[in-house]
């Protein structure tokens, strides 16, 4: 083979290169606006669901496309496309109403025109008492090694919907409230970790979350590593990694 037939093979293997490249970060874009995105748990306010450490993937499309389906808020058009109300005791990534710009998680608690108030520590549903109830302690270790025990509880919502809540302090701020009613087209919102989360129990925090504020539905935690851990740091993966969290579905 000439030398002029070898540079013109190895440009056209070039040109083939970055063809793959631009169509698999193109392919990746799309799957991340309209299908999937990753998130990560950097707080404790949905401890036990999840654990700080986990990464997840959130179906973007479960309830339709808003503004905030697209990189940077960009506002493209107003209200969802597509649009399907979230069941209650879904578990959704949302954008803070304060700024519109911080991811918060939590889980769908109160529909449009749902009054929700807690009583010593008792969520109520539109004057109904939600089941809660005491199974066992759901311990922790902290970075440094210590063992934290805490009450955990399931809870049942109207639509039979069970999952896990702790209830550290008894009593604690967020344990007896006034009647929230949920506006139309806005959601309550509340984390698992009871006395551990800023939600729509504080309305000059969180408070209601307009539908076109919801992002997605998580759905499945692909990788998890220990509190205090970095996930760069793969010679400590065999024992970082939280191996029997890894395609865990949320529920």
């Amino acid at each position: 083979m000439s030398v002029e037939a070898e540079k013109a093979e190895a440009k056209t293997s070039v040109k083939d290169t970055v063809r793959v490249i631009i169509h698999a970060l193109i392919l990746a874009l799309l799957v991340r606006i309209f299908l999937f995105q990753p998130f990560n748990i950097p707080s404790g306010s949905m401890i036990p669901t999840l654990l700080i450490g986990d990464y997840l993937f959130v179906s973007k499309y479960s309830y339709g496309y808003s503004r905030y389906s697209f990189p940077f808020g960009l506002n493209l058009f107003s209200g969802r496309v597509w649009a399907k109300q979230p069941d209650r005791g879904d578990v959704v990534v949302f954008k803070l109403p304060r700024d519109n710009e911080t991811d918060y998680i939590k889980r769908v608690i109160g529909l449009p025109g749902d009054e929700i108030q807690m009583i010593h520590g008792v969520l109520h549903i539109n004057g109904e008492a939600v089941k809660k109830e005491r199974v066992d302690d759901f311990v922790m270790r902290d970075p440094a090694g210590r063992e934290r025990h805490m009450a955990r509880y399931m809870e049942t919502l109207p639509n039979g919907v069970t999952y896990p809540v702790l209830d550290i302090i008894d009593e604690g701020i967020g344990d007896n409230t006034e009647v929230y009613k949920v506006p139309e087209g806005h959601f309550f919102m509340m984390g698992d970790n009871r006395d551990n989360s800023t939600d729509s129990r504080f309305l000059s925090e969180v408070g209601y979350v307009p539908f076109e504020n919801l992002v997605g539905r998580a759905q499945i935690i692909f990788f998890s590593i220990a509190e205090g851990q970095h996930v760069w740091a793969i010679w400590e993966w065999p024992w970082s990694i939280r191996w029997n969290r890894l395609f865990k579905i949320v529920r």
